[in-house]
């Protein structure tokens, strides 16, 4: 095997966009490894429940960026969902990937990183810079991690017509020498119990659960697996809202820190178009100066296309409880779901303490540990 480091330069980052087709004599990895370096993940249908019955695995569903990484000799490449090459991003993972003694092999996984006892979402953004010295330095003082979960291939044998036990039970192999602190092997349980009671242990803290059929091969591109994802709450209070047209877009949400200063934390607008012309009727009477003495709502970004950036102040009174799904930044990372309004609750007492952080992989390993 060619020598990785020492010259480092011969790891190649060899990404093509998913625009580019990959011919037979365009990419190395395309000649010699069973799977293209273009093939998509498999990936997940959203349901209510964890299913039951026999023949299922289960595991932990991580928040972070799906990738398939490819390693063929001295050429390895990390591919995200959506096809695009994130090797250059992660040069930890590369280094770690490329170390290793197995030199052809394609797995699957999620790129996460943690920050103290938590996963950092906004922490994995921000290596999506085209300086690649910015990018070196968040690698060397905040090392992103690989957790594994399933293999497309190992060496010569390509798994991905295997069902998924056999999979397993390979990347189980491969891992005993893989495994290190860049490198893990994501939890697993046949027992649907065991999968209940990580939801239950976690406290919310666990992103969900991903069930996969056993005796099912490996289907790229298709939603051949199942998510539950945990169902998170918060009271927030309505600090403003925006208009769409005449009526009601969105609410503006906040929670108040140790400081007890409002913060900016999202918005919710899953409101009929009969509620939209009726919150006008709620919202009126409580205009007044801004109630946002922490972060405020944003103005005009590059998500807004077009769209007004306006909004107008509240008095603190409302509280709305809200269905979230993670927490990047302290702010909501998507617009949550209206629930219900919480006239019992004070204002005051919508706090930042509300808001569920995924814990790191060590930590969670422990808790799913003690139950």
């Amino acid at each position: 095997m060619k020598t990785m480091f020492g010259g480092r330069a011969a790891i190649r980052a060899r990404g093509l966009q998913r625009a580019e087709p990959l011919s037979s004599g365009s990419h190395s990895l395309s000649m010699t490894l069973a799977i293209p370096l273009e093939t998509p993940p498999m990936e997940a249908r959203l349901t209510d429940e964890i299913p039951s019955g026999k023949g299922w695995q289960f595991e932990p569903k991580w928040d972070g960026f799906r990738c398939l990484a490819f390693r063929d000799g001295d050429t390895l490449e990390l591919m995200s969902k959506s096809g695009k090459p994130l090797g250059r991003y992660f040069p930890e993972i590369v280094e770690a990937l490329a170390a290793l003694a197995e030199a052809r092999f394609v797995l699957d996984g999620e790129l996460v990183l943690p920050e103290g006892e938590t996963l950092s979402f906004a922490a994995l953004q921000l290596r999506l810079h085209p300086a690649a010295s910015r990018v070196a330095r968040l690698a060397r003082e905040t090392p992103a991690q690989l957790m594994l979960f399933d293999c497309l291939q190992l060496g010569a044998g390509d798994f991905s017509d295997q069902p998924l036990a056999a999979r397993r039970k390979a990347l189980e192999t491969f891992m005993r020498d893989a495994a290190g602190p860049r490198l893990l092997l994501s939890p697993r349980t046949t027992d649907r119990a065991v999968a209940e009671a990580w939801f239950a242990q976690t406290g919310g803290a666990l992103d969900g659960i991903v069930a996969k059929r056993l005796d099912e091969p490996y289907h790229a591109g298709e939603r051949a697996m199942v998510k539950v994802k945990q169902r998170r709450t918060a009271d927030c209070v309505v600090g403003g809202y925006r208009l769409s047209g005449d009526a009601v877009g969105s609410l503006l949400l906040g929670l108040y820190d140790d400081a007890g200063k409002l913060n900016s934390v999202g918005y919710t607008s899953s409101f009929s178009a009969a509620e939209r012309e009726e919150l006008l009727a709620i919202l009126e009477p409580l205009h007044g100066a801004s109630a946002f003495t922490g972060t405020s709502p944003g103005g005009p970004s590059r998500w807004s296309k077009g769209r007004s950036s306006e909004w107008v102040p509240l008095t603190p009174e409302l509280v709305a409880e809200v269905i979230y799904d993670q927490v990047t930044g302290a702010r909501f990372r998507h617009g949550t779901t209206f629930l219900r309004w919480r006239p019992d609750k004070a204002p005051r007492q919508c706090t930042m303490e509300q808001l569920g952080y995924e814990l790191r992989p060590a930590v969670l390993a422990e808790v799913l540990a003690e139950g």
